[in-house]
């Protein structure tokens, strides 16, 4: 895809992790900006941690140009919710430019991670757990 867009195209991307699933769209703007479910980015995740997990992506890659970001995102946890949008706005900036492909890979951005629960077995207490074992 070209770098160069008109201000009405925008890029999609999807990013999942756990069951957080977040649908990200990057638009080509004067200054960056992140908006989560209608709400700031500041707004929506509280702690600075989870704000620079989201912002990952954009500061990974070098020489990014200055996007607006809106995401939707649904399910799970703030902090797997944080780790979705990361992977999708670096599912964005690959589509845009292959070159920041090599950084985002490097730093782990593009690998959708897996581990999520364990299902729940029939007669254990939990995923694993079993019951205390008595020999009388």
């Amino acid at each position: 895809m070209a770098t160069t867009l008109d201000k009405t195209k925008y890029i999609p991307a999807i990013g999942r992790r756990k069951t957080s699933t977040a649908q990200v769209r990057l638009i080509p703007a004067e200054k960056t900006s992140v908006i989560v479910n209608d709400r700031s980015v500041n707004d929506y995740f509280p702690t600075t941690e989870l704000f620079k997990t989201v912002m990952g992506a954009l500061h990974t890659a070098e020489n990014v140009a200055e996007y607006s970001v809106t995401v939707k995102v649904v399910g799970g946890g703030i902090h797997s919710q944080a780790e979705a949008i990361r992977h999708g706005i670096a599912r964005a900036l690959v589509k845009i430019d292959e070159s920041f492909k090599t950084d985002l890979k490097k730093a782990g951005f593009l690998k959708r991670d897996a581990r999520a629960k364990e299902r729940y077995k029939f007669g254990f207490k939990k995923a694993r757990k079993s019951s205390q074992w008595s020999k009388r």
